[in-house]
């Protein structure tokens, strides 16, 4: 009789045990890709995976920065898992504050060196490049500026130029990108010459993509992104990769990291490996948000003519290193803190 007790309460534990729902997976990803562009692609690695994906975003501007800053003030108690950027220059910047864990995703054994952290706390995918843009109604094909001391031609006017304030996002990074790879004199000198000529600075990249549609400005500096888009709406405008020819442009790469303490450490990977795939890759180069693969054998947008692009050949740690030298020297200029 006692063992038939036994035997009957152990029936009951397992059909109750039955009728319990299965442990959600979960892995919070802290994101700097525009919301309309990242959704799609977290919504397929859910498909995939079966793990959910919740989604922090940043409405502000500098979304990068304020994600970075909020996984800084979290780092007694991390709330993020992942840290999804839309640049590089933030997550180098949570690596050196030692808030950053290495991982080695499968799909990151095909990156090349240049796109990849050597302790492998970060990866980058999909590219943005700095590049010029031109209105064709305002200037002819053979006036049209070729490379960023174009800018300094007698043929144009200097109000008739635009170019974003560089202490900030990725016009800051271009300074610093062209003190790694000039040197700081020469690049110095360019803004120096750029403010000596009056050159529009605006607010914001996006700003100088309006001037040159609107025929305001007949070239400025922008992204890529930026100049694509305006050409899918149809613009009057050409998009024009600067050191094509010698140095290269500059490569903007998108970064994938996970945050040290994050609790889902396997889910963590298996995001990391999904955004990593080339196929991943390529679905935010359809949607115009990237331009390029970061690597060499990958997709390029239309917009780029489909074809590889040289870059410049400074690494981006060394870019990181210029970042606070050569925003002193731009406040400087510019009359800006």
């Amino acid at each position: 009789m006692l063992h038939f007790r036994f035997s009957f309460a152990a029936l009951i534990l397992v059909l109750a045990g039955c009728g319990k729902r299965p442990v959600e997976r979960i892995v919070t990803v802290y994101v700097s890709v525009d919301q309309v562009h990242a959704e799609p692609v977290l919504r397929a690695f859910e498909r995939a995976s079966g793990i959910r994906a919740k989604a922090v975003f940043d409405v502000e501007a500098a979304k990068a920065t304020g994600l970075a800053n909020r996984i800084a003030a979290e780092r007694s108690r991390p709330q993020a898992d992942v840290f999804w950027n839309s640049e590089f220059v933030q997550t180098l910047r949570l690596k050196q504050e030692g808030l950053l864990e290495p991982a080695l995703p499968a799909s990151a054994r095909g990156l090349p060196e240049t796109a990849r952290d050597k302790d492998g706390c970060w990866y980058a995918s999909g590219a943005r490049f700095r590049v010029l843009i031109a209105n064709t109604k305002k200037l002819a094909e053979q006036e049209r500026p070729r490379e960023w001391a174009d800018f300094l031609a007698g043929r144009f006017r200097g109000p008739d130029l635009a170019i974003a304030l560089p202490l900030f996002g990725t016009s800051a990074d271009q300074a610093a990108a062209l003190y790694a790879a000039w040197g700081p004199e020469r690049a110095r000198g360019l803004y120096q010459k750029l403010k000596d000529r009056s050159v529009r600075v605006v607010d914001g990249n996006s700003v100088v993509r309006d001037l040159v549609v609107q025929g305001a400005a007949v070239a400025g500096w922008t992204d890529s992104d930026d100049a694509c888009g305006a050409v899918a709406e149809g613009a009057a405008v050409q998009v024009i990769l600067p050191g094509q020819e010698g140095e290269g442009t500059l490569e903007i790469p998108g970064t994938v990291a996970r945050v040290k303490g994050g609790r889902h450490v396997e889910e963590a990977r298996a995001l990391m490996d999904f955004l990593l795939r080339p196929e991943s890759e390529k679905m935010l180069i359809d949607s115009g948000f990237y331009q390029a693969s970061v690597r060499s054998d990958g997709a390029v947008h239309p917009c780029l003519g489909r074809r590889q692009v040289v870059r410049l050949k400074a690494g981006l740690e060394e870019i990181s290193k210029q970042l606070e030298p050569s925003r002193q020297d731009m406040a400087a200029i510019f009359g800006r803190s």
